[in-house]
């Protein structure tokens, strides 16, 4: 279906732009109608450009979107017209595109999880397969409650792990500046002091001095060579299933930050998985469902194996177990959900393990990361300055001599 950008204005005469799918200009301005808008320009463009000029769809949009119809399918208000009502006072022009294409598909006879799995790009797999589990068990207002809440906590997660890693970023490249200005400025003026001089100069001198030179010489590759190591890695990443699988199992194996990561994918499972398991979906559907959830492709690959053992007629508890990646506290956890029939209550607790460890370990994080790191790189710029002041306090000593 084609794309159009459209300018129009509303019943209070406000100007509106954004983009949407119509088949022609006829349908462009019915559709525009039923959003309370009169048309007054439109012209085709490419979709793509059309998504990018309505703006992206965030995780607030998405949270609100989730509150919004908790309470409205709560009240008894029908979902399309609380489609309705939301489209006609959401802000973002992309999702409001979304929600005016989902309302024409539900007066088409579909259902809410059957006009969400037309926008994979707003909606996902697992957002999909919870509607349609709360379509089928009743508690539609239930899922929508626990979304917005697992939304939240992703965005809170994520937030918390920018601040892991934004103090010592920062740090990394205020030193490094500074070193590449003493290794390229400052330590080469120097240099030519000290052979003028004809002084022998102490073996941390020396050794300055050629790292100096070689960053002077060398200073254009050096600024290259990362960033072209970064785009090559991400090709291949791309491209390669066996060095995709090589770089997740990499990431897990990193100092400090690797522990950290594999807290946060498990943490992100159990709880999609809690949150579908309490939707009413089957532990195999659910845990083949999670494997895109996870986004790492050695734990993908575990649960893969459990869903085959599961299949095979092994219990959960025992497939788990058997993926090593599981402390065994979570297991006991899932064992005992498992014989008591309370594994949605075992889920739930599992959930809150991983929370409050990921919480504790990128509070750990910041408060290890970032003095560590303040350590290395003050002990570099220590260095060069034993380098250099060490032969000038030679010179001082002789001169008072």
């Amino acid at each position: 279906m084609p794309s159009f950008e459209y300018k129009a204005i509303d019943k209070t005469g406000q100007p509106a732009r954004g983009g949407l799918d119509a088949v022609n200009e006829v349908d462009l301005e019915l559709r525009l109608r039923r959003m309370g808008l009169d048309l007054i320009t439109c012209r085709q463009v490419d979709r793509r450009s059309s998504i990018a000029a309505g703006g992206s769809i965030t995780r607030q949009d998405l949270v609100n979107f989730c509150f919004d119809m908790e309470q409205m399918v709560r009240s008894g208000i029908p979902i399309i017209d609380g489609l309705r009502d939301m489209r006609d006072t959401i802000d973002t022009p992309r999702f409001r595109e979304v929600l005016t294409v989902m309302t024409e598909d539900m007066e088409a006879g579909n259902v809410l999880s059957q006009c969400m799995a037309s926008h994979p790009d707003v909606f996902d797999k697992v957002f999909v397969s919870l509607i349609r589990a709360g379509e089928q068990s009743g508690q539609l207002p239930e899922v929508f409650r626990n979304l917005a809440d697992t939304i939240r906590w992703q965005d809170e997660l994520i937030s918390q792990t920018r601040r892991l890693l934004m103090y010592p970023a920062l740090t990394l490249v205020v030193v490094l500046g500074v070193m590449a200005a003493l290794l390229i400025f400052l330590v080469p003026q120097i240099a030519q002091l000290f052979k003028s001089m004809g002084m022998e100069l102490p073996a941390q001198t020396r050794v300055l001095l050629a790292v100096s030179g070689f960053a002077k010489d060398f200073w254009l590759p050096i600024l290259v060579a990362p960033v072209v190591a970064i785009i090559v890695l991400m090709v291949t990443v791309r491209r390669s299933g066996k060095a995709a699988y090589l770089w997740d199992y990499t990431k897990l194996r990193l100092p400090v930050v690797g522990p950290i990561l594999q807290k946060i994918i498990l943490s992100r499972f159990a709880n999609v998985f809690g949150l579908m398991y309490r939707s009413g979906i089957t532990v195999l559907e659910a845990i083949r469902i999670s494997e895109d959830v996870v986004g790492n492709r050695v734990v993908a690959d575990g649960l893969n194996r459990a869903v085959q053992q599961i299949a095979a007629g092994d219990g959960m508890t025992e497939s788990f177990n058997n993926l090593g990646l599981f402390p065994p506290l979570v297991i006991r956890m899932l064992r005992v959900g498992e014989s008591t029939g309370a594994l949605d209550v075992a889920l739930a607790n599992v959930t809150y393990f991983y929370n409050r460890d990921v919480k504790d370990s990128v509070d750990k994080g910041m408060k290890m990361l970032g003095p560590a790191l303040t350590l290395i790189l003050g002990g570099m710029i220590a260095f060069v300055i034993w380098a250099v002041l060490g032969p000038v306090y030679d010179i001082l000593g002789k001169l008072q001599f």
